[in-house]
């Protein structure tokens, strides 16, 4: 099955978006070759302008907070297994202590000179070839392990945002209550009646060739199936498709 993701506000976008560039950045910087670090480098600089624009660092702190609220207020209730809250909670304290004790998201990077250099050069068409960056040319003909260790040492400060945020993600994702659905004529619609929720997710079997389009709000979530022929746009599909469904809120 194949997953495929709506985030419901712009809080949980944002989050998505940090944890797909983390996964670029990850994959990449463990290869061997010049052009896999490349792209991990770029996926780098695109983590720090997210960082800056959405001030990722104090809503994941925020939301940390809002869960061990709400963590504690449910250990209390009869029938829930204490250990478990408990260690979540832990989990929760550890992240957050170690997000909030870091100050700025990637300022030892932005105090780097030489990458602050490249930074506004390297996502530009062409900019990073040698002719106009040759020291960057230098860096890449350098022993792989010398670049992966490079690009660790770089990668290390974003670790505590990673733990947060992969934590948060967690508890929201397992907070989804998956169903069978049926989409009649390529469409399924799902009347709220004033119930929000922060993450949609659907699961559709690859052998149908479709994809979901997805919107919602307080009142309605809407799934309507759609096929691609990479040639002409997207064209909905009009006979009945299974598929999961999770709505998750916390």
């Amino acid at each position: 099955m194949i997953l495929y993701e709506y985030p419901c506000n712009e809080r949980v976008r944002t989050l998505l978006r940090v944890e797909y560039l983390f996964d670029r950045l990850f994959y990449f910087m463990r290869g061997e070759d010049a052009h896999h670090h490349q792209i991990a480098m770029a996926a780098l600089f695109d983590l720090l302008d997210v960082c800056e624009r959405a001030d990722v660092r104090t809503a994941v702190l925020q939301d940390l907070d809002r869960h061990r609220s709400a963590l504690s207020a449910l250990r209390e209730h009869p029938g829930v297994d204490r250990t478990t809250v408990d260690n979540l909670l832990d989990e929760i304290q550890a992240v957050s202590a170690a997000l909030a004790g870091q100050g700025r998201i990637g300022q030892c990077l932005r105090d780097n000179e030489w990458l602050a250099s490249l930074r506004g050069r390297i996502t530009m068409p062409g900019g990073s070839s040698s002719v106009d960056l040759p020291s960057y040319y230098a860096w890449q003909i350098k022993a792989p392990d010398a670049r992966m260790h490079d690009l660790q040492g770089w990668i290390d400060p974003l670790l505590p945002l990673h733990r947060a945020m992969a934590l948060i993600l967690q508890l929201l994702r397992d907070a989804g209550d998956a169903r069978d659905q049926m989409a009649s004529q390529g469409a399924y619609q799902e009347m709220l009646g004033g119930k929000t929720f922060q993450l949609l997710r659907v699961w559709v079997d690859p052998q149908l060739q479709v994809f979901p389009e997805i919107s919602a709000n307080k009142y309605v979530i809407w799934v309507r199936f759609s096929a691609q022929d990479n040639v002409l746009k997207p064209q909905p599909v009009s006979r009945d498709i299974a598929f999961r469904l999770a709505r998750c809120n916390l």
